[in-house]
């Protein structure tokens, strides 16, 4: 074998070893390019969302963007995967945590998203706040009225006053929070008197406490309309309702367009 045939024999490998290379380039470029248009995209979504919050709604919120490429994705119509957070949201003076997560996420803003499923954590104050909101607004049942709520695990306890022959008659009750489709339903299973009873008997204050109807505080005002409320999970910390939807748009109407809870 001499020296002049070497080259030769090396020239197959040399071309695949180029190959090779353009192509960990190409790829390393796709990715590169990948990983930039989610940062677009995610920054876009987040920026059409903020600037789509209904009047009284402030915060930053974040989105991120799931699954495989962002232009893969983009090139089917729509997107696997993307969550939304808003840890220090305001509606309405009332601060919430907010997390979202909606899959199927058309790229035509106008097509509704297959599936929204989120959770908004509440604590103690913001919880009141809602109460009284919601007191102010209802023809509020005695037992109901200046209730104050107090937090605990899958539970509620609130205080408040009814006039007995004149006098002022203090109570505590508990109750399980459940949730309809637009609101936080508080059912009383236990109440007691806690200050002004004296000699009276107050069994007949207990029996009105825990036999009205239940506390009601409408959230599907402070919703997008077609957004319902499925769950609510209590700790002493916050209160978390879970919600879901699979009629949200993106667009700036179905975002600014709230519920209202019904009457019956």
């Amino acid at each position: 074998m001499t020296s002049s045939t070497l080259p030769k024999r090396r020239r197959p490998a040399r071309r695949l070893l180029v190959t090779l290379v353009v192509l960990l380039a190409l790829v390393g470029i796709f990715f590169a390019a990948d990983a930039g248009l989610r940062g677009y995209a995610q920054d876009r979504i987040a920026s059409e969302i903020d600037a789509g919050l209904p009047a009284g709604v402030t915060g930053d919120v974040e989105a991120a963007i799931g699954g495989t490429s962002v232009i893969a994705q983009y090139l089917t119509g729509s997107f696997e995967r993307v969550e939304l957070t808003a840890p220090t949201l305001t509606v309405n003076d009332v601060p919430a945590s907010v997390s979202i997560v909606a899959t199927g996420v058309p790229t035509d803003t106008t097509q509704p998203i297959d599936h929204v499923n989120g959770t908004i954590d509440l604590d103690q104050a913001a919880l009141n706040t809602l109460l009284q909101s919601a007191l102010a607004e209802a023809d509020a049942a005695p037992a109901a009225r200046n209730a104050e709520l107090e937090l605990g695990t899958d539970q509620v306890t609130y205080t408040g006053e009814l006039s007995v022959f004149g006098l002022a008659v203090g109570y505590q009750a508990t109750a399980t929070p459940s949730v309809t489709d637009d609101s936080l339903v508080l059912t009383p299973t236990d109440a007691r008197v806690t200050s002004g009873a004296g000699g009276l008997d107050v069994s007949g204050l207990l029996d009105l406490v825990l036999g009205n109807e239940p506390i009601s505080v409408c959230l599907a005002g402070y919703l997008p309309q077609g957004v319902t409320l499925s769950d609510v999970q209590t700790t002493a910390e916050r209160a978390r309702i879970t919600l879901e939807s699979s009629t949200l748009t993106l667009t700036e109407q179905s975002l600014t367009t709230l519920g209202s809870c019904s009457t019956a």
